[in-house]
């Protein structure tokens, strides 16, 4: 007799629940995350700027991940939520 296994499983699905938006940038600090890869802080040094200029962030400001393939390590979590109302991640290459 053969046995035949199924190697699928069924999927597990959670529910995600989103932070609210803000209304306005106006006034918030901004929270750049950057992974890293080549270009990915001048990319996001300008859309700092950008949120700056055209949306009236008070200020940005540039954290470090480790290397690309990592979630943000925890010292940049705490400081981020210290010191920052909004956060960009964002990827270069």
């Amino acid at each position: 007799m053969i046995e035949l296994l199924d190697p699928t499983v069924e999927v597990a699905t959670k529910p995600i629940t989103y932070v609210d938006r803000p209304r306005s940038l106006e006034g918030k600090r901004i929270g750049l995350i950057e992974n890293t890869k080549f270009n990915s802080d001048r990319l996001l040094a300008k859309i700092g700027d950008l949120l700056k200029t055209e949306y009236g962030a008070a200020e940005w400001r540039m954290f470090r991940k480790h290397n690309a393939s990592v979630p943000a390590h925890e010292e940049i979590v705490q400081e981020v939520r210290k010191t920052c109302d909004v956060v960009v991640a964002g990827i270069g290459d």
